[in-house]
């Protein structure tokens, strides 16, 4: 059984399951399939409270043990108006103003008709009782217009049967626990606040986060040849015109008029890597030129998509552009592609990859875009890489490929693009003098291996729940006093941590030690070390390891010498 139809099925029996309690006075809307399971827009005569959700739930199973058939039946539009007209549903009537075909579909379940093009399940029995459980209500405006009326929507949870929506439900607990935006704020990385919406805070240790991840990256691009660079947060239009960004990206960009001219804050760093690129003539023994940068950009993502850092307004890119000749490109792709196996190994997180295929609204000639996809497939066969299609899923300048990553709680995330474009250095007339001393136009890649840095550091967090590899953790070693005439050798055994470039700190409070414990723990930081007596006496560090949960007695010197290599290693 399809999962989708299952849950579409499921919202045609919340609607009846409505009616029936409620009556004809309930006006309804929509109701489709969701990720998780489905949901049903409806207008009461008065508001819903949500005590009501169990006596729904109880009549929805009644409906699964009356085994009703799912009846398709085909209409005129003329007898659909006429229909909803009699049963006084202006939503429905709404919908079918703007339908042109001389035809529609309706199913009907027990006494509920619904207007829809299907498919469903045959009938009710087909579902598990114990499969679907409904969730919550929220209020949504109808066809998400806030110039529409506010109506009801009642969202349910649906699965195969009752082992697969009490599995999804634990995972839906687990995942609250790991909450990035609620680690955030215990492990003090970053905070979010109403004034700049969509733009993450970062505090010191959310920085040293940051700032490990980019000094990685950093000296991957290095052993490779990239050139850093950095460009304008701001620029007139016209380069965005040039580019095509403004006819194909313009409602997703910010921009202002200002002395007779339009700026824009720029959605992406593209077009000022090939304004570089453009300051003096180009040989083809140059080539590969590549550029790497950490963009910070701007994107007017509506106030209701943002979501913590997955999904925000400043986003700032591990970016690259290389420029190359057509016969460098699969090779440099190839080399892209190690380089996104090293990353994301030092993670030990097995990265998916897709080819995404010309869009509909393309530019270019279609050979040229049949050729870059060859290139790409080229690529990852020859790197043995296992890939799926995504169609129509390129940019409008070139095919792409893409790259998800799975957590540990098996959620699948989109980070890394490959993007070849052969679209903008015609657009921008770049050139370069080949071998025979003629002017060729160079091919152009776009490469971001993070992504968003912003969008990876909370993927990371929740899939570590906070408790970050050592080289990453903000503070890899927390010294614990046992009482206040330990402080001073603490102080001195900081200092020495420091001098080898390890992040401490030093917990001097008058509480008792069992009580710093529990606090560095809930801190995730990966190695205690509890001073008193013993250890000032017998020089040896009484060490509480994150991993084993153990406590041993190791010597100074040891100690520091193990965990400089294993951060050095990024172990």
């Amino acid at each position: 059984m399809d999962i989708n139809t299952l849950r579409h099925s499921l919202s045609h029996v919340l609607a009846l399951a409505v009616k029936r309690l409620y009556g004809d006075r309930v006006k309804f809307g929509t109701g489709p399939a969701t990720e998780n399971g489905f949901f049903y827009d409806f207008e009461f005569s008065k508001p819903l409270p949500i005590s009501e959700l169990p006596k729904i739930q109880e009549e929805m199973e009644k409906i699964v043990k009356e085994n009703l058939s799912f009846r398709k039946k085909a209409m005129s539009l003329k007898e659909s108006k006429e229909f909803f007209k009699a049963e006084r549903q202006p939503y429905k009537l709404e919908i079918l103003s703007e339908v042109k075909d001389s035809g529609v579909a309706h199913y009907q379940l027990g006494k509920f008709e619904d207007l829809c093009k299907g498919p469903h399940i045959k009938n009710t029995g087909e579902i598990k009782i114990g499969g679907f459980q409904l969730e919550r209500i929220a209020g949504a405006y109808w066809q998400a217009d806030e110039k529409n009326k506010m109506l009801t929507r009642i969202y349910g949870l649906a699965f195969t049967d009752k082992k697969a929506l009490k599995k999804y439900l634990a995972l839906r607990e687990e995942a609250k626990k790991r909450d990035h935006k609620k680690l955030g704020k215990e492990l003090d990385l970053f905070s979010f606040h109403e004034e700049a919406p969509g733009s993450p805070y970062w505090h010191p240790k959310g920085m040293i986060l940051w700032n490990e991840l980019e000094k990685f990256g950093k000296e991957i691009r290095k052993e490779y040849g990239y050139q850093e660079i950095q460009t304008p947060q701001l620029a007139k239009n016209k380069l965005w015109i040039t580019s095509g960004h403004w006819d194909h990206y313009r409602d997703s960009m910010f921009y202002f008029d200002f002395e007779d001219e339009t700026y824009c804050l720029k959605p992406m760093d593209c077009p000022f890597n090939i304004q570089i690129y453009q300051t003096r003539p180009r040989s083809y023994r140059e080539f590969p030129v590549r550029y790497t940068e950490i963009g910070r950009v701007m994107r007017n993502e509506k106030s209701g998509e943002l979501n913590g850092l997955f999904r925000v307004r400043s986003i700032s890119q591990d970016d690259a552009h290389i420029f190359l000749r057509e016969d460098q490109v699969e090779a440099e792709i190839i080399i892209l592609i190690k380089m996104i196996k090293k990353y994301f190994s030092t993670f030990k997180i097995e990265p998916v990859f897709y080819l995404s295929t010309r869009p509909d609204d393309f530019m270019g000639e279609i050979k040229t875009w049949d050729k870059a996809e060859k290139n790409l497939m080229s690529a990852l066969k020859k790197e043995k890489i296992k890939y799926e299609i995504k169609e129509k899923d390129g940019a409008f300048y070139g095919p792409k490929i893409d790259l998800d990553i799975k957590d540990s709680m098996d959620r699948k995330w989109q980070l890394a693009t490959l993007q070849l474009d052969f679209q903008l250095p015609q657009r921008f007339n770049l050139e370069y003098t080949d071998k025979d001393g003629k002017k060729k136009t160079p091919v152009m890649v776009h490469a971001a291996i993070f992504g968003s840095l912003e969008r990876f550091i909370g993927i990371l967090t929740e899939h570590c729940i906070g408790a970050f590899p050592l080289w990453l953790a903000p503070v890899q070693v927390k010294i614990l006093s046992v009482g206040d005439k330990h402080i001073k050798f603490c102080q001195k055994l900081a200092q020495e941590f420091r001098e080898n470039n390890i992040r401490v700190e030093i917990d001097e409070e008058n509480e008792t030690v069992g009580k710093k414990i529990r606090q560095a723990i809930g801190e995730k930081i990966p190695y205690l070390l509890v001073i008193g007596d013993k250890e000032i006496k017998s020089g040896k560090l009484a060490v509480r390891d994150r991993e084993s949960q153990k406590t041993q007695e190791i010597a100074k010197k040891k100690f520091i010498e193990d965990i400089k290599k294993k951060i050095e290693n990024r172990k």
